[in-house]
């Protein structure tokens, strides 16, 4: 068969533009390249070991390779902003919290992400209950107790993993709402706040329940309360601060994973797929919730992107009524 010119450019051209698109097809295939996951803390707290079971899970339910990278710094910021500025192509995710997509917004003034605008929300992961915790030294077993001893005693310290973290909100929650004069000790982390109430150095505070209740269970702080509506499963004795006359305290931080804005969907549902199989599944659901986690199943990105609008409003006014230095 003879070919026209025009017919042979025609062929050529469609040849040429086959193998053009190719490398594009090519890259379709996610994930054919190492992805990060930015953990905004410390290596061996509760968030870092929430963002390392995500990470087991996207390798294996992904066949990924995939890296943790530890980033901490000005409450959870540093890490947030490097993922804000990273590629939106599924190669960089973050473990966020309450903190990082909730209360900075609040908390700075000058805050260099937006956490609803800067990211695209995958899924929930876990909720991190909190509780009343104090110096087994202090005459005290109950709320009202509690409260009696602090009026009694004005100035009362207790302490934080810093300014403006859920366990000082906590704190100023209480002191709003029982009405007490009490000093705010600020820590780099919860774990020296929780030793110093263990050594009396501060009377309490409001900590995560997972470092704090095998204290609890030794004896070495007394817990009043947890802060979440129902009580925790890992610790049923324990009463929650609404049942003890505090009607509707809710204190919960929470923690899921995040990458930058416009993630393709289909990479966002990839993800939230291997997140729902974590979080669902019954031997990570029993550990998680041995370590007084509560995982978070049934989500969906976009009731997710949903819930961090909400937690952004709701944050904003506890921050404003808490107190706490803007930074």
């Amino acid at each position: 068969m003879l070919w026209t010119r025009r017919a042979a450019l025609t062929r050529c051209g469609g040849a040429l533009a086959g193998l053009a698109a190719w490398p594009a097809l090519a890259e379709t295939a996610y994930p054919n390249r190492t992805i990060k996951m930015i953990v905004p803390y410390s290596a061996g707290g509760t968030i870092d070991l929430l963002g390392r079971l995500v990470a087991d899970q996207l390798r294996v339910g992904l066949n990924a390779a995939i890296v943790v990278e530890n980033k901490p710094g000005a409450a959870t910021v540093l890490g947030a902003e490097q993922v804000a500025r990273s590629e939106a192509d599924g190669y960089t995710l973050l473990t966020a919290t309450s903190s990082t997509l909730a209360i900075n917004k609040a908390l700075y003034r000058k805050l260099p992400y937006d956490p609803v605008a800067d990211f695209t929300a995958i899924a929930p992961v876990a909720r991190v209950p909190f509780a009343l915790v104090v110096n087994p030294s202090l005459p005290v077993k109950t709320l009202a107790e509690f409260m009696a001893y602090a009026k009694a005693n004005p100035g009362l310290a207790y302490g934080s993993a810093g300014n403006g973290s859920p366990h000082h909100l906590g704190a100023e929650m209480l002191r709003e709402r029982l009405g007490i004069d009490v000093h705010h000790v600020s820590y780099r982390s919860s774990v020296p706040a929780l030793l110093d109430v263990i050594a009396g150095r501060v009377a309490f505070m409001v900590a995560d329940l997972q470092p704090a209740l095998p204290q609890i269970r030794e004896g070495k702080v007394r817990a009043i309360g947890v802060t979440t509506r129902q009580r925790v499963a890992v610790a049923p004795d324990i009463p929650t601060l609404a049942e003890l006359g505090l009607d509707g305290f809710e204190l919960v931080a929470w923690a899921g994973v995040v990458a930058p804005a416009r993630l393709p969907r289909p990479i966002v549902d990839q993800l939230a797929a291997q997140i729902e199989k974590l979080t669902s599944d019954p031997v990570t659901v029993e550990r998680l919730t041995a370590m007084a986690l509560e995982p978070v199943s049934g989500s969906t990105p976009d009731r997710f992107e949903a819930f961090v609008k909400a937690e952004v409003d709701r944050w904003s006014v506890i921050v404003r009524n808490s107190g706490a230095e803007l930074e």
